[in-house]
């Protein structure tokens, strides 16, 4: 079975993340498409990150009519900070029927160089990257030429977890960028209104 890893902070889920792995879904080999809510971004400051299983709840509402989706909380058990080629090594071990291919932004592809075992990561999984609005010469980008990697032409979602946190805080409507239930969630909760 293929597998197609998409990872975030997911905090929250908005509807670009549903149209993209949509998207990779119909236009792609994938089998499954599973969203792996990271706990802690090395790149990324953790306190405006909401706790790991309520984000974890909000995946699984905005993909419960998706039968090819499905949420994972496997990085939650894993030694923090997460790095993508532990979690991988752990699925593969876990899962060693299974083939796992990374999905990424086009905007991850310039600094995935500064991954932990980048050149290993590279090497023994394929990476599907869409692209993104970005000033950066990606074609510099030590991966760009990779065999593994794969680019796609998926819609340009120019939409922002940290926009909508923002217009949440500022008691301004998100509600046609998020799931419905992600949006009664969030109504319900008040997460991020402070």
């Amino acid at each position: 079975m293929k597998i197609g890893l998409f990872f975030g902070s997911f905090n929250p889920i908005h509807i670009g993340h549903l149209i993209l792995a949509n998207y990779i879904l119909e236009h792609s080999d994938m089998d499954e498409l599973w969203f792996i809510i990271s706990p802690q971004n090395p790149f990324k400051d953790k306190k405006s990150l909401l706790n790991d299983h309520y984000r974890l709840d909000m995946v699984e509402l905005a993909i419960k009519n998706y039968p090819k989706m499905r949420a994972s909380n496997i990085e939650f058990s894993l030694p923090k900070p997460s790095y993508t080629i532990d979690t991988l090594a752990y699925l593969k071990e876990k899962y060693p029927t299974h083939s796992f291919a990374l999905i990424m932004g086009e905007d991850n592809l310039k600094h995935l160089h500064k991954w932990k075992n980048a050149n290993v990561l590279v090497d023994n999984h394929q990476i599907i990257v869409y692209p993104r609005i970005s000033n950066d010469d990606m074609e510099s980008a030590q991966f760009a030429h990779h065999p593994n990697i794969h680019r796609i032409k998926a819609p340009i979602i120019e939409l922002s977890a940290t926009e909508i946190r923002k217009m949440i805080k500022e008691k301004k409507s998100v509600r046609p960028m998020l799931p419905p239930e992600v949006f009664d969630y969030l109504d319900k909760t008040g997460f991020y209104e402070n």
